[in-house]
C-alpha cells in the first residue's frame, strides 16, 4: 500500500512518537510506502508531499511538534475536498492516516465520505476528543501546567498574592482541572462549569482571613461566568476563532483585584504547553497509536479512529465521534472544587 500520514491542527508533544511508529511499522513489518504531506490538510489540498524513510524518523522520539508541520485548515470548511481527492488520486494513496483534534478528526470524516480510506488518530492537548480516554499531547501539558503552578506556590506565598494561571482548553477544562488538582490549586474555574464570581471573592476573603494569604487559580480559557451573575465579558476570539490567549485569565484577575484588594497577577502559559519534550506517557501513547493504525490498514478497516479505553487501544468508526467535545465529568469537577 501507498499510505499518506498527515498531522493537522495545533502542535503537541507526542506527535513524532506516532509518525514514527507508522513509517517503522508500516514500512519495516509490511513493506508499505508511507507519504507525508506537510502542514496538514493544506499540504494535502497543495500536494505538498514527503515520502517518508527510516532516515527522516531516525532521532525523533524525544523531539516535541511534528516532523511534517501543521496548519489549522479544513478542506470540508475550504471548498477543498476536489483538490485533496485529487491530490490523493495523483499520488495513488490507498488509504490516509489523519494525526489531529476534533477539526481534523471531524475533516477526516468528510474525506471518508468520498469514498477514501482513512484512520483517525486522536492528538490534542486539550483532550476533548470523544470516544477516547486519552489523546496525544495531553499529559505533557499538564506536567507543564502543573510544574508552573508548583513554581508559582513559592512565589504568591512570598509575596501574599492571589496569582491567576491561564492554561488552554476552549471548551472543555481538562488541562485546568488535572494541573489544578495535582497542583494543588484553590480555585479551578473550566468551561464546563461556569462561575460566579461573588462566590469566588468570598471564597478568597474567607481563605485569606481565615489560614493562608496567598492564593492560585487555575483557570481554562473557556470558562466562562454563569448567567445573570455579577460578571460578565466576551471572550475575545483570533481569526481562525482561537481565544486571544490572556483574555480571560487577565479578566479573572482584574476583577479578584478590583473586588478583593488582594495583589493580583496572571500568568498566561499559552504555547509553552504544547512545546519540549514528550513524557514518555505520550510517546508510548503516539506509538500504540500509530501501530494500531497500520494493524487496521493492515486488516482491511477504514473510517475509524485509534482509542484508548483503559489499557486497551480499541477501533471507533469516525462517523461516532466527529464534531462531538468530550468534556470533563461531573465527578472530576467536585474533586477539584472538594479539593479546593
Amino acid at each position: 500500500m501507498r499510505i499518506g500520514l498527515i498531522t493537522g491542527g495545533g502542535d503537541c508533544a507526542g506527535l513524532n512518537a506516532a509518525i514514527r511508529a507508522v513509517v517503522k511499522h508500516a514500512v519495516g513489518s509490511y513493506g508499505h510506502s508511507v507519504i507525508g504531506f506537510r502542514n496538514g490538510w493544506k499540504g494535502v489540498a497543495d500536494g505538498d508531499v514527503l515520502a517518508l524513510t527510516r532516515q527522516h524518523i531516525r532521532g525523533v522520539l524525544p523531539l516535541g511538534g511534528t516532523l511534517l508541520g501543521t496548519a489549522r485548515y479544513h478542506p470540508h470548511e475550504a471548498e477543498g475536498l476536489d483538490a485533496v481527492r485529487a491530490t490523493l488520486e495523483a499520488e495513488r494513496i490507498d488509504a490516509l492516516i489523519c494525526i489531529g483534534g476534533d477539526g481534523t478528526l471531524h475533516a477526516a470524516s468528510k474525506v471518508a465520505e468520498l469514498g477514501i480510506n482513512v484512520i483517525g488518530i486522536p492528538k490534542t492537548i486539550d483532550n476533548d476528543v470523544a470516544g477516547t480516554d486519552a489523546s496525544i499531547g495531553f499529559a505533557t501539558a499538564v506536567h507543564v501546567a502543573t510544574e508552573a503552578i508548583d513554581r508559582l506556590h513559592t512565589t504568591a506565598e512570598s509575596h501574599n498574592r492571589v496569582m491567576v494561571v491561564e492554561v488552554m482548553g476552549r471548551h472543555a477544562g481538562w488541562i485546568a482541572v488535572n494541573a489544578g488538582i495535582a497542583g494543588g490549586a484553590e480555585i479551578v474555574l473550566a468551561p464546563e462549569a461556569p462561575f460566579d464570581m461573588d462566590r469566588v471573592e468570598r471564597f478568597l476573603r474567607h481563605r485569606h482571613r481565615a489560614h493562608a494569604s496567598f492564593s492560585i487559580v487555575a483557570v481554562a480559557e473557556g470558562a466562562q461566568p454563569a448567567e445573570g451573575t455579577s460578571m460578565t465579558f466576551t471572550t475575545e476570539l483570533g481569526r481562525y476563532g482561537e481565544i486571544v490567549a490572556g483574555t480571560t485569565g487577565g479578566r479573572v484577575a482584574a476583577e479578584i483585584a478590583a473586588r478583593s484588594g488582594f495583589d493580583t497577577r496572571v500568568t498566561v502559559l499559552g504555547h509553552i504547553q504544547r512545546g519540549g519534550t514528550p513524557l514518555p506517557a505520550d510517546r508510548i501513547l503516539g506509538s500504540r497509536f500509530g501501530h494500531a493504525a497500520v494493524e487496521a490498514l493492515q486488516t482491511g478497516r477504514s473510517d475509524v479512529m485509534t482509542a484508548l479505553r483503559g489499557e486497551r487501544i480499541e477501533l471507533v468508526p469516525l462517523a461516532e465521534i466527529a464534531g462531538k467535545v468530550k468534556y470533563v465529568p461531573d465527578e472530576l469537577l467536585r474533586v477539584a472544587n472538594a479539593l479546593a
